[in-house]
């Protein structure tokens, strides 16, 4: 099972930047697992990623914006999900993981 951030790595918004880097760093710092997928390098992945965005998260106007997060090809979340999964303490089942990773000491 793998973690997918959907990321533009060459954003010129600010906003997206630092959502990418929010949810990077969350994941980073609890090392979880995650792949991250430039949506602006290959077109296939962004189109892989706005038809698998239920309808019901896709924007009335433009395309959905990154971050987009899904675990293999399950869709989990935007930002604005991540961010409340983040504030009520439940980011590991909004990402579909069981519990927080074991991590051995050296």
């Amino acid at each position: 099972m793998v973690i997918r951030v959907y990321i533009a790595s060459s954003s010129g918004s600010v906003a997206i930047k630092k959502r990418q880097q929010d949810v990077v760093g969350f994941l980073e710092a609890n090392k979880i697992v995650f792949e991250e997928v430039d949506i602006t390098m290959v077109e296939e992945q962004r189109l892989w990623m706005y038809k698998n965005i239920p309808k019901e998260k896709l924007p009335e106007k433009g395309n959905p914006l990154p971050p987009q997060i899904f675990q293999d090809e399950k869709y989990c979340g935007d930002y604005e999900d991540f961010f409340q999964s983040k504030e009520n303490n439940t980011v590991f089942s909004f990402l579909g993981l069981n519990s927080q990773p074991s991590v051995k000491d050296s």
